[in-house]
């Protein structure tokens, strides 16, 4: 190490953060950094510049891509910052962040911060302040105000007075949004008082090592968003996570401008079986046990919103949330999930038989729903021979299957979020003759194509499998695969789009959880970003924008590489249009896909929203009209399907509660795959139909059944 550096770490850890220029702000924190953190973000940036698939050079440009993506960490809804202080920022540091912490001087990320904590100080205090007074705010809910909804129409305040009214509007609106959900305006303002005084509380617990990560993950961000560095501190809950000793609900959660989003759920956790928690919900409100009191957790960090839903099993937790479809901000539904451990048995294989007619013969088709692509590994490593895994009970499944005698397979992966590499390939073996089932491409640039199919196939049959937007890595892995070789059709949702490795690395201090490798097909496709596309695509209701690797800005590109040979089982391209007419035509007049495409078409609609109006009489009846418009949707849906209408929104909400209670008892209560009701499901089995139909002589060498 030079005289120069080792003089530069002695000045860091000595020097205090209130040395900057705090000129006009209110107030200031006192932090003492430390030699360690700068000596860990220089083994930071040489990893990330050796060692990530992405390979691109921290310089003048990704510096101010950083200082960007920093401010926005701290301040993402514009609510603190003034643009005064961004212009200081982008003139100072926009091209300086790169030679800064190449040499381990983190001066400009803690002078960042220290604006933001007087600012954000100042404006809590103020918010406080009123909130107490009993003429603090007077709000005429008459008035027709908007507050921006686009993020293209958020800017920063140019003074204090500007930033001031915009807070008057933001507290108007939630005060708004919590009186239309049922809570007189001393309620809401109780609860607005607890919410920014815990805010202003957690700001001030704020040190160095919090300032720290954040700064460093602003720069690991721009790489990928699966990089990111695990402080000491972020590193034990990482693993206490990641361990079995914590109980909690099974649902994978991210932090979203100031709400905590639900990004997708584990199957046959306990929020899955609850059936209520969708992804792209915004968790508001957490309550423990049945009457304790309702936690308003918006602004919180991710990790302490966590801490408050993770708790001993066979306890229950009550999340308020903003549904994912809802019309605005005050509609809340409370969910109550009772903790548990996701057992292993629980994510097991199932089977089921559905049986369909094409109106002239009835098809009895095999349906095999996979959680998750799972494997007991320490029965494995023990070498017991009865160790279980997805691709045996596949197998197993099989085999009862094939005396059952059934015309075709639909391989269900739906919310499968993936899991073991191995088992993605196994599970493929069971499918297909000897062949590649995926390549892999490292930083280097070097290639792998060990993962393979070794043996014949155990299944020969006609078979299609069922996606959707949160089948994601291995399940893209065995969709792909099945596509590539045209073993069978894929139909559904376009799958997330997770083609990427990461792996822990130690740093100075904590870990780096950095992306080394990427995905392909053995078509020379990646899996990462578009993900797999289906041959017959399905309406789903979650927004692509909000969930999938897509959804992230920095994610890497889908690209090619090379294909590698392998077969082709059958020829579809003969028939696919026609099987795509097929199932338009059923679409057109199915009454479960005319309901699911209007719910569709409803949400894009709203996402073209650009301000929400605080006229408490405009908001009451754009919320009716949504209200009406639904349960028209609904009750066409019945009258189509011969069911008597719902005579008003309530009867129809109490009925849905009733039937989704019915539906979580009879999952807990059975192990059997229910197929009921399911209009997805049965969708794939015409298609499948369709398929054994127009395919009846070809290679008969290949799909001989068994």
């Amino acid at each position: 190490m030079s005289k120069l550096f080792q003089s530069l770490l002695f000045a860091l850890s000595l020097v205090s953060i209130t040395l900057f220029s705090t000129a006009g702000l209110a107030k200031t924190v006192d932090f003492n950094f430390s030699a360690d953190q700068s000596k860990t973000a220089v083994d930071i940036i040489s990893k990330l510049s050796s060692r990530h698939y992405r390979n691109q050079p921290f310089n003048d440009e990704l510096s101010a891509e950083m200082l960007d993506h920093y401010i926005d960490s701290l301040d993402p809804v514009k609510a603190f910052f003034l643009h005064a202080d961004i212009k200081r920022f982008r003139k100072e540091y926009a091209t300086k962040m790169d030679d800064a912490l190449n040499k381990g001087d983190l001066n400009p990320g803690y002078d960042i911060f220290v604006t933001f904590y007087s600012r954000a100080n100042d404006r809590l205090d103020w918010v406080i302040d009123n909130l107490k007074k009993e003429d603090g705010f007077d709000f005429d809910f008459t008035v027709d105000e908007y507050i921006p909804l686009d993020e293209d129409d958020m800017v920063w305040a140019e003074s204090d007075a500007e930033a001031r009214d915009w807070w008057r509007k933001r507290v108007k609106s939630s005060i708004l949004s919590l009186k239309l959900s049922g809570k007189t305006v001393e309620e809401a303002k109780e609860v607005l008082l607890k919410r920014y005084q815990a805010q202003l509380t957690r700001l001030e617990q704020q040190d160095a090592d919090d300032v720290f990560e954040s700064l460093i993950n602003a720069l690991t961000l721009l790489y990928d968003p699966h990089t990111n560095y695990l402080s000491p501190r972020t590193e034990e809950n990482f693993n206490i996570s990641m361990s079995l000793s914590l109980e909690g609900i099974g649902a994978v959660l991210q932090g979203e401008d100031e709400f905590t989003k639900v990004v997708r759920l584990v199957t046959a956790g306990p929020a899955a079986k609850q059936g209520e928690l969708q992804p792209a919900d915004r968790i508001v409100a957490v309550g423990q046990g049945k009457d304790g009191e309702m936690v308003d957790v918006v602004g919180w960090r991710l990790d302490d919103v966590v801490k408050l839903i993770r708790g001993p099993k066979d306890t229950i937790v009550r999340l308020s949330v903003i549904p994912a479809g809802a019309a605005d901000e005050s509609v809340r539904k409370e969910i109550s999930i009772s903790r548990a451990k996701v057992k292993l048995e629980e994510q097991a294989a199932k089977k089921g038989i559905i049986e369909l007619s094409d109106g002239e013969s009835v098809y009895k088709l095999g349906v095999i729903n996979l959680p998750a692509f799972y494997i007991d590994y320490d029965a494995y490593r023990r070498r017991d021979p009865d160790f279980k895994s997805a691709t045996r009970d596949v197998m197993k499944l099989l085999k009862e299957l094939s005396l059952e005698d059934i015309d075709g397979l639909i391989v269900d992966l739906r919310n499968n979020g993936g899991g073991s590499l191995p088992e993605a390939t196994t599970l493929t073996d069971l499918f297909i003759d000897q062949g590649p089932v995926v390549q892999i491409r490292q930083t280097s640039q070097t290639i792998s194509r060990h993962y393979r199919s070794r043996r014949r196939a155990m299944y020969r049959g006609p078979m299609v499998v069922l996606t959707n937007r949160l089948s994601a890595s291995a399940s893209e892995i065995f969709a792909g695969a099945i596509q590539d070789y045209h073993r069978g059709l894929i139909v559904g949702s376009q799958s997330f789009g997770k083609g990427t490795v990461q792996s822990l690395t130690p740093v100075h201090t904590g870990q780096l959880k950095i992306t080394e490798s990427k995905f392909y097909r053995v078509s020379g496709e990646s899996t990462q970003h578009r993900g797999v596309i289906p041959d017959v695509e399905f309406p789903f209701l979650i927004d692509s924008a909000e969930v999938g690797e897509s959804s992230y800005d920095t994610a890497l590109p889908w690209d090619q590489i090379h294909a590698v040979p392998h077969e082709l089982y059958y020829n579809f391209d003969p028939i696919l249009d026609q099987i795509k007419q097929k199932h338009l035509q059923r679409k057109a007049k199915d009454p479960d896909f005319i309901y699911l495409g209007r719910q569709v078409e409803q949400l894009q609609q709203r996402k073209l929203k650009k301000q929400l109006s605080l006229n408490e009489a405009v908001r009451l009846q754009e919320q009716k009209d949504l209200k009406t418009l639904s349960l028209t949707f609904e009750n066409e849906r019945r009258q189509a399907k011969g069911q008597e209408p719902y005579a008003s929104v309530e009867e129809w909400e109490k009925d849905s509660a009733q039937e989704n209670q019915a539906r979580v008892d009879a999952a807990t209560a059975s192990n059997e795959l229910n197929t009921d009701n399911d209009t997805y499901l049965a969708e794939a089995g015409y298609i499948l139909i369709d398929l054994i139909n127009l395919l009846p002589k070809q290679s008969p060498n290949k799909v001989a059944n068994f």
